[in-house]
């Protein structure tokens, strides 16, 4: 089993940046889809962005397409997220999660139900 650990989550103003980590452990993640959701309070778990296996290929909810880019670096374990112009309704956790079944070659899946791992989450607060 793969364990996940977010971090780089804090308090932050409207049009500030914040780059989230999310390192891995256990077995390889290499060959998985990685995702970020996130959470805010009283609405639903919502895809943010994913990225393939290889960092090649990626994609973005519509919401934050242009501000947010996800990385990955499969040598040091560990996926990113660049957060640039935060808004207030940015403010959630978020979770990194990864896809056994999927390379994330073709296609991404948004619902989180489809991915196998998670992390425990990081609070991401953007104050106006």
């Amino acid at each position: 089993q793969v364990q996940l650990v977010e971090s780089g989550g804090g308090l932050v103003q409207v049009g500030d940046s914040l780059r989230l980590s999310c390192v891995a452990s256990g077995r390889t993640f290499s060959s998985h889809a990685m995702a970020w959701f996130r959470q805010a309070p009283g609405k639903e778990r919502e895809f943010v962005a994913a990225v393939d296996w290889s960092g090649g290929r990626t994609d973005y909810a519509n919401s934050v397409k242009g501000r947010f880019t996800i990385s990955r670096d499969n040598a040091k374990n560990a996926i990113y997220l660049q957060m640039n112009s935060l808004k207030t309704e940015d403010t959630a956790v978020y979770y990194c999660a990864g896809d056994i079944r999927n390379s994330g070659s073709y296609s991404f899946a948004d619902e989180g139900y489809k991915y196998d791992y998670w992390g425990q989450g990081t609070q991401v607060t953007v104050s106006s």
